[in-house]
């Protein structure tokens, strides 16, 4: 067995050991010794391998996989520009604190600035972006035991889900970690070894368990809250039930976001960030427990930063403090007893005024419009269903539009909100919904969003493919900017071409030139027959106008009520 071969065996073997179920894979020459390992670990049943050409998309479909999973999963690329094209779901991995390995092959170091054929400097390529930077060299022979090459492997993965064992945490803080494994020619195995295993010197622990367990999360106790100031939680991406238990518990109004996990029940507002416009409740808040991390809108941004306003950070650190106002943060936090009743009752009755006033501008057409088609998304989305939701005006239109879901019934809701991108989403979205293959799987997003990332259809023959639905809001162009400062009059001249960016792609012929089903919507009763249609994996265009985007948003920022 020749010193790669031996290398790409006992990390393949270590990655399954240590939990890793899926590991996504670009092909290349540099990597071979670990392309093979895989390949053999997939038949054996000891994990499933997914392959992609496109290393962009295969670091996106396994940020996808590990959010849907919540286990730590791993993308292998060859050197070169092939491992920076993974550096976008790093960031994204990074922000968003999801566990990805990133896996890069390499060139002996003694190669780096000879210019030799792909050949860079790989070494903290992702720089601060990841929890962890191990770097293992071109081994000349196959060493006496394989403990060295384990042990790394066991200390990205304990990187990766945050559990190094160095202290206790009330949560983990793990993310993305950097595996850059460098391989000297023989890169494949001898024709005697193809199909061969490890000998005794380079095997595992044994009855298949991981080199080295990561060590537990200890959790902290829940820190009490006094009630009395005027209250509001406010629950960004990722926030989890927490957020919502405590508002229910205390009786405050919840502010949360479609991705929070806390967007269930009747202590949620949809209207919230258009009520924060109104001085007579936003200008009473005196508290602000902020659970996750919010990104959607300038109405919160803007309440995070108000000098006459506490504001409490709760989870782990780095926390959302756009004005460098959070006083405290805690790992948990709970109140005993009700706070007055009368707090929430406002918010309530004019959230309920709010979203009846939206609904009366936005329902009533029977063309059909973006609001309208986040409303019926929503509605689509079953018990135990998923929804990946793109970036931009998708994830804004469903703050406002999402039907409540009852509290007993659990459904997941998630985004690419580390960095809020645009990049990636189609291979996200094809991750979460094969990490689970017995959910109901929904992807809802912006036709600039879905043409970014379209090589994440380019999916192989004998390659995994999910029961998914892409639902297109279709209107030609980035229309979120038609919302923002540049879309007003003074900038008219200029924003077709350098904001709204119309590219008159066919989404119909190009889905049929990847194999995918596609099907268009230009009205309700169209979008609603084609979501209730039988699954596989296919894509739904609800073909909307932006024309008018603008006014009906002006509309609808001006529709927040008391009463």
């Amino acid at each position: 067995m020749n010193p790669s071969t031996a290398l790409g065996r006992v990390l393949v073997d270590e990655l399954a050991r240590s939990g890793v179920r899926d590991v996504v894979l670009s092909p290349g020459s540099r990597s071979a010794a670990l392309a093979l390992a895989l390949h053999a670990a997939d038949a054996r049943g000891d994990l499933r391998l997914h392959v992609r050409i496109d290393e962009r998309s295969a670091g996106f479909l396994a940020l996808g996989l590990a959010k849907g999973s919540h286990r730590p999963v791993a993308v292998v690329t060859t050197s070169g520009t092939a491992a920076a094209n993974l550096h976008p779901a790093v960031l994204e991995a990074s922000h968003a604190r999801v566990p990805l390995i990133a896996i890069t092959a390499d060139r002996p170091a003694e190669l780096r600035g000879t210019e030799a054929n792909q050949t860079t400097d790989q070494v903290k390529l992702y720089g601060d972006a990841v929890r962890a930077y191990v770097e293992l060299a071109a081994p000349d022979v196959v060493p006496a035991s394989g403990a060295a090459w384990r042990a790394a492997v066991a200390r990205v993965v304990a990187a990766a889900v945050g559990r190094t064992g160095e202290g206790p945490m009330a949560r983990p803080q793990g993310g993305p970690v950097h595996l850059n494994v460098a391989f000297r020619e023989p890169l494949v195995p001898g024709l005697d070894d193809v199909e061969g295993g490890l000998p005794d010197a380079l095997a595992g622990r044994p009855g298949g368990a991981p080199w080295r367990r990561p060590g537990p999360v200890t959790p902290e106790p829940a820190s009490t809250l006094p009630l009395g100031p005027r209250t509001v939680v406010v629950a960004g991406d990722d926030a989890g039930p927490a957020a919502r238990l405590l508002a229910e518990e205390a009786g405050w109004p919840l502010f949360a976001e479609p991705t929070s996990g806390a967007r269930n029940g009747t202590q949620p507002l949809a209207t919230y960030r258009l009520l924060l416009g109104l001085p007579e409740l936003a200008d009473r808040i005196e508290r602000v427990v902020v659970f996750g991390h919010p990104t959607l809108s300038r109405p919160i941004t803007r309440l995070l930063s108000r000098d006459d306003v506490e504001v409490l950070g709760v989870g782990a650190p780095p926390f959302t403090d756009p004005g460098n106002r959070i006083a405290a943060a805690y790992p948990a936090v709970r109140v005993e007893g009700s706070d007055d009743p009368a707090w929430f009752e406002e918010w309530k009755r004019a959230d309920v005024a709010t979203l009846t006033a939206v609904e009366d501008i936005v329902l009533g057409d029977d063309a059909l419009n973006p609001w309208q088609v986040a409303r019926a998304v929503s509605e689509a989305v079953g018990p135990r269903g998923v929804l990946v939701v793109g970036s931009s005006n998708p994830v804004r239109d469903l703050d406002v539009m999402a039907v409540p879901y009852p509290v007993g019934e659990r459904r997941m809701a998630t985004s690419n909100r580390g960095l809020a991108g645009i990049d990636g989403v189609v291979s996200t979205a094809l991750g979460v919904a094969l990490a689970r293959p017995r959910s109901q799987a929904l992807a809802y997003l912006g036709d600039l969003t879905f043409l970014h990332d379209s090589n994440g259809l380019v999916i192989g023959p004998g390659e995994p493919r999910p029961d998914l639905t892409f639902v297109v809001a279709s209107d030609d162009g980035g229309s979120i900017f038609s919302t923002l400062e540049q879309g007003d009059v003074p900038y008219a001249a200029s924003f077709e071409r350098v904001f709204a960016t119309p590219t008159r792609v066919d989404l119909g012929r190009l889905c049929a030139a990847m194999g995918v089903e596609h099907r268009l919507a230009t009205t309700p009763d169209e979008l609603e027959a084609a979501l209730s249609a039988a699954g596989g994996l296919r894509v739904v265009e609800a073909r909307v106008d932006r024309s008018d985007r603008r006014a009906i948003d002006q509309k609808i920022r001006a529709a927040a009520r008391l009463h």
